[in-house]
């Protein structure tokens, strides 16, 4: 996958994704002049990365489709003879907190229409991105969707770059971007949401994880801590490959404060709430009254939401919205069984840690959006398919129609994700 145990590690490091050169040094010695010039490769668009890009330009050409047939077939006012704007698909569920943080702030004075819908669980990062463009996008909606666009190319490349060194063949890396794309809740990578940043973030720091650079790698995760709190998981999984990589190299245990500073962004977010409402779990208590996130145990969230998907308590779309979630729950088990199985404990742990939020409330929420982030179901996928060509058919043939379905659902504003 991509953080792999001490034996598979040094062989996918005898090949990176990344332009070899001759005589380098050891990671954890290269030379600190050298640092820009990695940089700059890092930067440059290496073989195979154009073609994951067009892929990416053409789904994303096939949302606007989706979007433009959604804005048409749904109007908000069924006997509306005019269509809404071009954008008003993408106007729907949390764009509307992010647009508030990013507009008024967290406590405005005069909190309006938007007033008390508990915003303080949106952590800053995407508001703050969202005000910087802004200032050059006059349409705030125009402006959070060009950032999810340019993030999400971004994250492709990084994605295709991170399965490359695992996967036998040379179309492993598009292979796998194609299965993120196409997969149920792909629409959510192209819409004013923090998944796509995210992961443009995420990924780029697993990739300096493996190849040793630590600071690289504790920025990143970082800045995507700003972003989501999964951030602190994505930082506890590359703590752990740390701590795999140090105990057989002493050279690295001197890079091991880095390993602190992914949970400085959390910190400063928890203490101004603190400062604005006098609450150290100002966070958890919005979400606790927005989503229901207050502790349950797994099989009492599990009962929950199964009760919500197939107990007729709720009317059909949210059923259907429960029973989404539930598989979406399944899926994410089988992986952490995978990953565990296989002995990737760096990313076994990430995915625990996803699942453990996920799965610890009132009833589950969000959980399918959750899986665009769990980036081994994609590479585990792709290499299966590798070894069973016909899965690639298979699996497009199933997601394809559920993503259509998904994308007009939000769009329409029947579903959250």
């Amino acid at each position: 996958m991509t953080l792999q145990p001490p034996a598979a590690r040094e062989r996918a490091l005898a090949a990176p994704p990344l332009r070899p050169t001759r005589s380098a040094p050891a990671p954890a010695e290269r030379p600190a002049g050298r640092t820009a010039g990695h940089v700059r490769r890092v930067l440059r668009l290496q073989p195979g990365d154009g073609e994951v890009l067009v892929l990416y330009l053409a789904v994303r050409a096939g949302v606007w489709v989706v979007a433009y047939c959604t804005r048409r077939l749904f109007p908000a006012d069924a006997g509306s003879h005019v269509p809404a704007g071009p954008l008003a698909p993408f106007e729907h569920w949390d764009w509307g907190h992010y647009l508030h943080i990013a507009r008024d702030g967290y406590f405005p004075a005069d909190p309006g229409p938007g007033g008390g819908d508990n915003r303080e669980a949106f952590f800053p990062g995407f508001p703050l991105l969202l005000r910087a463009v802004h200032v050059v996008v006059a349409d705030w909606t125009a402006a959070g969707l060009l950032i999810s666009f340019v993030a999400g190319g971004v994250a492709v490349v990084a994605l295709a770059r991170l399965a490359r060194p695992s996967l036998p063949d040379a179309e492993g890396g598009r292979r796998t971007v194609l299965f993120l794309l196409a997969s149920p809740c792909g629409v959510f990578l192209a819409v004013g949401y923090t998944e796509a940043l995210f992961l443009a973030l995420a990924l780029p720091a697993w990739l300096a994880a493996q190849r040793h650079r630590w600071a690289a790698a504790a920025v990143l995760t970082a800045l995507a801590t700003t972003v989501r709190v999964s951030g602190l998981f994505l930082a506890a999984g590359i703590a752990l490959h740390f701590l795999l990589v140090a105990r057989s190299d002493r050279r690295h245990r001197r890079r091991a404060p880095w390993q602190a500073l992914p949970a400085v962004p959390a910190a400063l977010y928890t203490w101004y709430l603190h400062a604005e409402t006098g609450d150290w779990m100002a966070w958890k208590h919005a979400q606790e009254r927005g989503w229901y996130r207050e502790f349950h145990s797994p099989w009492s969230a599990w009962s929950q939401t199964w009760e919500g998907a197939f107990g007729q308590t709720m009317t059909t779309p949210y059923a259907f919205m429960f029973q989404a979630e539930l598989a979406a729950m399944l899926v994410g088990l089988a992986l952490l069984g995978l990953l565990v199985r296989r002995r990737h404990w760096p990313e076994a742990l990430y995915v625990a840690l996803t699942l453990w939020a996920l799965g610890t409330s009132y009833w589950y929420t969000s959980v399918p959006r959750a899986s665009l982030l769990w980036w081994p179901l994609w590479i585990a996928l792709a290499g299966w398919a590798h070894r069973r060509p016909r899965f690639s058919a298979v699996y497009l043939c199933l997601t394809v129609p559920l993503s259509v379905v998904y994308a007009v659902a939000f769009m329409s504003g029947r579903w959250a994700g």
